[in-house]
């Protein structure tokens, strides 16, 4: 077989090259951009390496809001078990209605997961991701569109330590994954056996005041630190559209190696 001649295949390459970047710049006058998958550039990717990478078996989603978090994981190929805690009841409706057909992903009865057994009053926000237990600063309502509070709803709330034994069987890697709107701080103080036996931790931190009482990023980092975890990755979060000021990141923490 006969490979064509040097300069027919520099044609050929130089060609594709100014497809893609036609095709580029296409996508991107829609708003949208396109990028080779990679742990670098996506990062539901970069979560499903470390997880895969310390063997996990078990996540456990805090904050599950209608799945998104554990419906990315899923898309890139965690196999493992899920279980998903979310308080506001619309919200877990839609969550029981998408883990429906995943035998390996449980909802947690409605209820809200913080450093006490009992129940809790939740602000709602018309934007449902934005809904927490804390009072909303105008920082966050002032930077996000829809996100101010619309009513109050009460609701049960557990500590992650009093419900974690009904889904381990004591020899699974767990994972927790806390997504409260400033009520980190608290959920970690009601996980103090949980955070023991973890392997790692997704935290939202806030690098400026959003809710009212809640703990900073360098407190939060402190912390896990402490418990013996270090700095993995830090990932984008939520982004002050008219300045370009991030807010919010998500940190992955890791069991510490010695």
């Amino acid at each position: 077989i006969r490979r064509p001649p040097r300069s027919t295949q520099s044609r050929s390459s130089a060609a594709s090259d100014v497809y893609k970047r036609q095709i580029k710049k296409i996508v991107q006058s829609f708003g949208f951009d396109l990028y080779r998958l990679s742990p670098s550039s996506n990062s539901s990717l970069q979560m499903l390496k470390g997880l895969n990478h310390f063997e996990v078996d078990v996540v456990f989603d805090i904050g599950a809001n209608i799945g998104q978090f554990a419906s990315e994981l899923r898309s890139m190929g965690y196999k493992g078990k899920i279980v998903s805690f979310e308080p506001l009841p619309d919200a877990h409706k839609k969550l029981i209605e998408k883990a429906s057909g995943d035998k390996s992903w449980d909802i947690h009865t409605q209820c809200a997961i913080g450093d006490f057994d009992g129940e809790i009053e939740i602000n709602v926000a018309g934007n449902s991701v934005s809904s927490s237990i804390l009072p909303m600063l105008e920082k966050h309502s002032d930077s996000a569109k829809n996100s101010a509070y619309i009513g109050k709803i009460k609701s049960p709330i557990s500590c992650l330590d009093s419900v974690v034994g009904q889904y381990l069987s004591g020899s699974e890697k767990f994972f927790i994954k806390i997504d409260t709107q400033g009520f980190e701080w608290q959920v970690l103080d009601g996980a103090t056996e949980s955070l023991a036996q973890a392997q790692g931790v997704l935290c939202e931190l806030s690098l400026v005041p959003l809710y009212q009482g809640q703990r900073l990023w360098k407190e939060m980092i402190e912390r896990l630190q402490a418990e013996g975890f270090v700095l993995w990755a830090v990932q984008k979060g939520f982004t002050e559209p008219l300045t370009g000021q991030t807010l919010q990141i998500d940190a992955i923490f890791y069991r510490k190696v010695i």
